[in-house]
């Protein structure tokens, strides 16, 4: 059994003396909190905090992680408070048991809503120290190991969160070892039969292809040999649930995956990389499309190194990895190799460069942490931000992004910076104008164009990929919809007091907080927000606001006297809609409906579609403003006979008279006459007028309509 002067042994190689005493005390204080306590397996629970130091120690963390990992179950299951842990220990080991601690005095509705609290917590706390996240992934794996004990439905439980999160944060801070063994077990316990039985398969074509793998090995070591590069070629096995994926998305038997070995050569340095490249290249002809150059330009973890794939030995394809010894230590710790070199009192760029990423990460979810809604929505955008599949892509200035594969223009707006997002009209893809929807490809330059008042789009949540995109996106809309509302409830309540002859900029302070207790409202933003929205009677506010003014005794006129209308100008944004059963154009009489939750809906005012007609609360007399610029739809049915051309003959009429068509669709009546169903973008009634004139012109026309309802 493993102990603590096991663990002292180990660590005598890479700390001082008077660090590793601070261990076995932070080891000795854990042990008699959990005097008593055993896990599900029978063992003293003490075993499972030393076990996750070791796995730290393996990694050369330094010596407050490895406290914090005796102690990490302290707070949450034994009656050791935060304030004496830092009492005895110090307040950095205090906080990164803290952060590594569960949320236990709150009861969450279900395990969901916990799962997605406890890992906004530890996000926090990853803020303040990234140590939090080492130490809780080295927590993981250990309980994962040691998974057999518990009932099979919370296995996979485990595992599935484990899967989904706690491996692509791994591999995402480039800590491949723990990634490798996190998804390993973690397909173990979802699906126990298929893992074993592709551990027997592995086992089986090792055998039968071991002659040709030492063959291809020594082939390999001995073009080396010759060419005089120093390099170590190393075998290597593909790990299950990477051979599970093969299998499961190319359909393939485990006979027909000839890849399931690879092969690893450890270089000097970065220049006989390249070199050996060539020399592998000139033995075996390379597979086209194969070749990946993340030495040039690294993953966003810090991962270093030359892939390429190789028509090998008797047909097998080999997939090869060239690296230096220290991208080889990157590749295995990740951001954990920071402390491995930092503990030799020794700098190295690849690792500062990890922890400097590792930050920038952690800071982009503290970002979306802030634009999501609640701890639900926050752990959907932090699993989608962990797909594991990169492009690459170069600002103007040279500068490479990485993004997601399947990534769009609007998620490079916003990985450059959410204003730049935010304010996106257009983009130039390697010089030449392009969609914003546009999937981009690695090696692209991109180019965003901004404008001071543009905004982002309710449509654009349709194809971005990037968690920071959509976030933000939600953010500004949310942002944007209660401006709007604040602003369209204030001209409201206005327009229901104009009656008593006041308006709200009249009232004094104190009539309005006497009302808005009564009303049970916080604040006045709050109030002009939930009247803009149509979630509150306006004709209801403005009595309470004239009562609190007035007094219970004040004559209150009918309502509808001084019916003032309300002016729209079809740029308000959000919260008011033109309704699509009628479509109305500036110069029609309209008519404002409150719906609940959207708003003011303006209708035409002979539109069926109007309900609560003779109820004033809910309709609002209104009037087009004079400085509309803006375009509207309206549909038309257009009776014409049927020609060759037709089509193009009515678009070249409609794009002539500054308009344009967003739908056009055509029904033969019989075979002479055809209805044409034509939906145009107009400024107005009058534009519309002189469309309908030229149409008129063309020959054969019959009945023109303009649809509704």
């Amino acid at each position: 059994m493993f102990t603590i002067d096991d663990l002292a042994d180990r660590l005598g190689g890479y700390l001082p003396p008077d660090e590793i005493q601070q261990v076995k005390r932070a080891f000795y204080y854990a042990e008699q909190a959990h005097d008593g306590q055993r896990r599900r397996s029978g063992e003293p629970y003490v075993t499972h905090p030393l076990a996750v130091a070791n796995i730290l120690a393996n990694m050369h963390m330094d010596h407050q992680s490895l406290m914090a990992a005796m102690l990490h179950d302290v707070i949450e299951d034994t009656g050791v408070s935060k304030k004496a842990l830092e009492a005895q220990f110090g307040k950095p080991v205090a906080e990164l048991v803290d952060g590594v601690s569960k949320l236990t005095q709150i009861t969450f509705e279900d395990k969901a809503v916990a799962q997605a609290e406890n890992f906004q917590k530890m996000v926090l706390a990853m803020s303040r120290d990234i140590r939090v996240i080492i130490v809780k992934l080295a927590d993981r794996l250990h309980n994962m190991r040691t998974l057999g004990a518990l009932r099979p439905d919370k296995k996979r439980r485990i595992a599935r969160e484990t899967l989904e999160i706690y491996a692509r944060i791994a591999g995402r801070l480039g800590i491949n070892t723990i990634r490798v063994e996190l998804e390993d077990l973690s397909f173990q316990a979802i699906h126990p039969m298929r893992a074993e039985r592709i551990k027997r398969a592995v086992g089986n074509a090792r055998g039968h292809r071991r002659s040709a793998m030492r063959e291809i090995q020594q082939s390999l070591q001995k073009s080396l040999d010759e060419d005089e590069l120093n390099g170590t070629v190393i075998g290597r096995q593909k790990h299950l649930l990477s051979i599970y994926k093969k299998m499961r998305d190319q359909r393939k038997p485990f006979a027909e995956i000839m890849d399931v070995f690879g092969f690893r050569i450890i270089a000097e340095d970065v220049a006989s990389c390249y070199r050996i490249l060539g020399v592998v290249h000139n033995l075996y002809k390379p597979v086209p499309g194969r070749f990946k150059d993340y030495i040039a330009i690294p993953k966003a973890n810090g991962y270093q190194s030359l892939h390429t794939t190789l028509f090998g030995f008797r047909g097998m394809p080999i997939e090869v990895q060239i690296r230096t010894r220290e991208m080889e230590a990157m590749a295995n710790n990740g951001i954990a190799a920071h402390w491995l070199y930092k503990a030799g009192q020794t700098t190295h760029p690849i690792a500062e460069g990890s922890h400097a990423r590792a930050r920038a990460w952690v800071k982009g979810l503290l970002e979306m942490q802030r634009h999501a809604g609640d701890s639900l929505e926050f752990i959907e955008h932090v699993k989608n931000d962990l797909f594991p599949d990169d492009i690459y892509v170069f600002t103007p200035k040279g500068d490479i992004m990485e993004l997601p594969q399947g990534a769009t223009v609007i998620d490079f707006a916003y990985t450059v910076h959410t204003d730049i997002g935010n304010n996106c009209i257009a983009c130039r893809i390697d010089r030449h104008l392009a969609p914003l929807s546009t999937r981009l490809e690695s090696g692209q330059t991109l180019e965003i164009i901004t404008a001071p008042g543009a905004r982002p789009n309710l449509a654009w949540l349709n194809f971005v990929t990037t968690a920071k995109a959509r976030s933000a996106i939600r953010h500004a809309l949310k942002y944007q919809q209660q401006t709007e509302a604040v602003m369209l409830g204030r001209r409201l309540l206005n327009k229901a007091l104009a009656p008593y002859d006041t308006s709200l900029e009249e009232l004094d302070e104190s009539v309005i907080q006497r009302a808005f207790k009564e009303l049970d409202v916080t604040s006045e933003e709050s109030l002009l927000e939930s009247l803009g929205l149509g979630n509150r009677m306006t004709h209801v506010v403005a009595r309470r606001l004239v009562d609190a003014a007035h007094g219970d005794s004040y004559e209150h006129p009918a309502v509808g006297d001084g019916n003032k209308a309300v002016m729209i100008s079809g740029s308000e944004g959000m919260v008011i809609n033109f309704a699509r059963c009628c479509h109305p154009l500036p110069g029609d009489p309209v008519v404002g409906h409150i719906s609940i939750g959207k708003g003011l809906v303006v209708h035409r005012a002979e539109c069926k579609n109007v309900v609560d007609k003779n109820d004033p609360d809910k309709l609002f007399a209104l009037e087009w403003s004079d400085t509309i610029d803006e375009d509207f739809p309206v549909a038309l049915r257009i009776e014409i006979e049927s020609r060759r051309g037709l089509v193009a003959e009515l678009a070249g009429l409609v794009t002539d008279a500054d308009a344009n068509i967003e739908r056009i669709g055509i029904e033969e009546r019989d075979a002479r006459l055809s209805s044409v169903n034509l939906t145009l973008s107009v400024k107005g009634r009058v534009h519309l007028a002189r469309i309908i004139k030229r149409i008129r012109n063309l020959p054969n026309v019959g009945k023109i309509t303009r649809l509704a309802n």
